[in-house]
Formats: C-alpha cells, structure tokens, sequence
C-alpha cells in the first residue's frame, strides 16, 4: 500500500517534486482541501478519479498560481475576466472559460471546450504550484460523494494509501468551496454558489449575474464540479430543521431510542439536553459553513448516530452556499 506523508509548509519543495512525478498531493485552501495532480498529465489525472472514486464526467477545476498561468490555455481574457480576477483572485471564486482545443486533456474538462481555473487564498498551495511549475487540478481531497475536508486528518482519513502526500496548513477558514462563475457564456451565470456573493460580483461587472443554474440533467455534462451528483453526504440520513422546529426537534429526540445528532448554532444548542450528540455550529452563518463539513464527518464517525439535524439558515449572502451544500447533504429532505 502507498504510505501518505504529512508535509508541513515548508516542505513544499518536496511535495511539488513529487506532483512533477505524477503522483497524487493533497493541498489547503481557504475553503477546503483539494486532491493535486499536474493538469497536463493526463495519467496522473485520471489517478484522482479513482483515488477519489470520482464519476469521470465531472469535470475537475485547474488550480494555478496567478492571472498569468491561465493564459497559456485561455488566449487574452475579457475585459469582465479581468475585472473579477482584479477583485476577486487571489479567493474563493473559480472562472469558467473557453480553452484553445487540446490545451487540456479530456479527463480535466470532462470532453467539454471549457474548464475551471481558480487561483487560491493560501499563500503555501500558490507556492507548490509555482515550484511544480505546473497548474493542478483540484476537486475536494474527499471520497467522492462524502462531505467535503476542512483539515489534513480529513484528507487523511478518506485517502490514506490512495495519495502520495498531504501538505498540512490546518483548518480552513472558509469551509464551503469556491463560487463557480461561467463565463463561457454571453450572460455571467453562477454555476455553485460558494465563498463569493453573486451579489459582489454583480457589483464589480456592473450588470445582473444568472445565479439559478445549479443543476444539469443526468444526459448532460456539467461545465463545473456540484452540479449533478449527490455531494457532502455522511452515511446517516440527514434532515434540515427550520428555525421554528427546534421545540419539536427537541421533544422528538427525547423519545427516541438511538441517539439522533444534532448541529445547531450556539444559542439553540444551549437549551439542549443530550449535548453528547450535538455539534456547535457557531452564532452565525459565517462560522456555521466553516463547521458544516466537519460536524457532518463527527457524526459519520459514530456508527450509532443514523440521523442527523441540521439547522437551515437564510438563503442570501453566504447563507445561499451554506444551503447548497446542506441541501445536497440531506436530499432535500427536511424535518416533519
């Protein structure tokens, strides 16, 4: 079996040898930990779709180091590119493009004209992609299909064996990925909410962003990660609460027999009785979707928890990318 080391910051050196390699390194972001292979080995890149268990038609974001990078395969951008990159890069906004044919392999673009590139907040992932030399593709460092990884132990726990390597640079501070915005297209459409608000975009662009296309058919391709398959779920069956259930939801979890988890923000968890079987999800939305992973993985670690209640928030500003997520968590499912 492959033995995954931990890299610390300053070991990047290492690590981005390694990724010149072919193999498999896992890196930190300011929202979650991506999975990092060389996105113009095509070898290597199809390894993350297994290691991750990932469906080969979904396409997998190019992570770079800078403006520059991008445009070996992009051509000059627009004028509304470089507006949003001014704004916006280094952070938590990925930009779809339209890509020189071949410039990519198709295990990247998932056979479209189109790909991803996001330039990140982490001043440690930007380095290894310059020493590598190399842009990296950058789907979630996860088992496909699971909640997402805001630490290295996360990384750790769903990949050992499967990947080379780790650089650790601790928890995210985000939580929730990138905001996905298309801009392939004549209008600027939001294809996943995420760490941007549509609404401060819309500000830098000066005109009205698309921000309602979050889902593809199952006969189509999707132009971007989270548009069609199940994403986020732990293995017990997860129910959204609204905020004026939890009197309910607290009278329903008395009378149950296996113990039922629980993540609720401060407040609401301050009147809760089983705290065993709960998860602070913080006083705001802000720090909710940086926690809402890592709560949804503490419960995936205790076989006997088969439920799992998760607070709703309001669907504006990050609350939106928050909702997303937890929608895709529960199926949609909410409690009744």
């Amino acid at each position: 079996m492959l033995i995954t080391k931990i890299y610390q910051p300053n070991e990047v050196k290492i690590a981005a040898k390694e990724l010149k390699l072919g193999e498999l390194i896992a890196f930190p972001t300011e929202t979650v930990y991506g999975l990092g292979a060389d996105a113009t080995n095509e070898q290597a890149v199809k390894r993350v779709y297994l290691a991750k268990g990932r469906p080969s038609d979904n396409p997998l974001i190019v992570t770079v180091a800078s403006e520059k990078m991008i445009t070996k395969y992009t051509g000059p951008l627009s004028s509304k590119a470089r507006k949003v990159i001014a704004k916006f890069w280094p952070g938590s906004l990925t930009l779809v493009f339209d890509i020189k044919p071949g410039s990519l392999p198709n295990a990247v673009t998932g056979g479209l004209t189109t790909a991803a590139f996001r330039c990140p907040a982490n001043n440690v992932t930007r380095k290894l992609i310059e020493l590598a030399g190399v842009p990296i593709v950058g789907p979630s460092a996860n088992s496909s299909g699971k909640p997402s990884p805001t630490t290295a132990q996360h990384v750790f726990h769903d990949l050992e064996g499967r990947i080379a390597g780790i650089v650790d640079d601790g928890p995210t501070q985000v939580g929730v990925e990138s905001t996905i915005l298309d801009l392939s297209t004549e209008k600027p459409t939001i294809l996943r909410p995420g760490g941007v608000d549509v609404t401060e975009i819309e500000d830098v662009l000066g005109e009205k962003v698309i921000s309602d296309k979050h889902t593809v058919k199952n006969s189509e391709i999707p132009k971007a990660p989270g548009m069609k398959y199940r994403h986020y779920a732990p293995d017990a069956k997860v129910l959204i609460v609204r905020p004026n259930q939890w009197q309910s939801v607290f009278e329903w979890t008395e009378k149950q027999k296996d113990p039922i988890g629980v993540m609720a923000t401060s407040d609401i968890l301050a009147s809760y009785k089983k705290n065993e079987y709960s998860y602070d999800l913080g006083k705001d939305v802000v720090m909710a979707s940086r926690r809402l992973f890592a709560g949804l993985r503490y419960f995936d670690e205790m076989n006997e928890v088969k439920t799992i209640l998760v607070a709703e928030f309001p669907e504006d500003g990050l609350g939106m990318a928050y909702m997303n997520r937890l929608k895709k968590a529960a199926s949609n499912q909410y409690f009744e």
